[in-house]
């Protein structure tokens, strides 16, 4: 694997809490949330990017602030091998958070599909379902945002999620053609006294 020079470079973050649990809850969300790799328990690694390094700065701080310990190091990775277990591990992450995405689409498709064949293709159906589509849209972003090594099963699950779009958008057509559509017949009876009065 050929590797970037900037990929070389890394943060390592130990942290510790104490007692605090809400820190602690806030310490692993945070992690979690930019996609560290744990080396050991509160040791770990993330790749040395300024949104990153900003992130971890400010949580730091909190830490300290809170009175837990936290250091932040700036390293640079010069083994080779070791440079692309980190990678891969990274990725293998958020390959794994990827399949989560592509499992459950199938599911957004087969309510659309039962919503349909029971005749609901309605307005709230539709507004339920686009809340559903955000959070998709959402949970993708999140994962897409710690994908910093551009793990192979991203394209598999933006693929998904398009198809859950494109839907939802045959399902809003057909049920705005179900709630416009006239009725074919003889007009009102309002229609028929003005029509007599000419």
């Amino acid at each position: 694997m050929s590797v970037d020079g900037s990929e070389r470079d890394w943060l390592l973050i130990t942290v510790s809490t104490g007692s605090a649990g809400s820190l602690r809850v806030h310490v692993w969300r945070t992690l979690r949330k930019l996609g560290a790799v744990y080396l050991q328990q509160s040791v770990c690694l993330l790749p040395d990017r300024p949104p990153v390094a900003k992130t971890i700065a400010r949580l730091a701080a909190r830490v300290r602030d809170q009175g837990g310990q936290a250091r932040v190091l700036h390293i640079r990775v010069s083994d080779d091998s070791e440079l692309t277990r980190l990678i891969e591990q990274q990725r293998a992450d958020r390959d794994t958070e990827y399949a989560e995405v592509v499992e459950r689409a199938p599911e957004f498709l087969a309510e659309l599909e039962h919503e349909t064949a029971r005749g609901r293709t309605t307005y709230a159906e539709v507004e339920e379902s686009e809340a559903d589509l955000e959070r998709f849209d959402k949970w993708l972003a999140k994962i897409a945002a710690r994908d910093y090594f551009h793990a192979d099963s991203g394209t598999a699950a933006q693929a998904a999620v398009e198809r859950c779009r494109q839907a939802l958008a045959r399902f809003e057509a057909a049920a705005l053609a179900t709630e416009t559509s006239e009725p074919v017949g003889n007009p009102p009876a309002h229609l028929h006294a003005i029509n007599n009065d000419d």
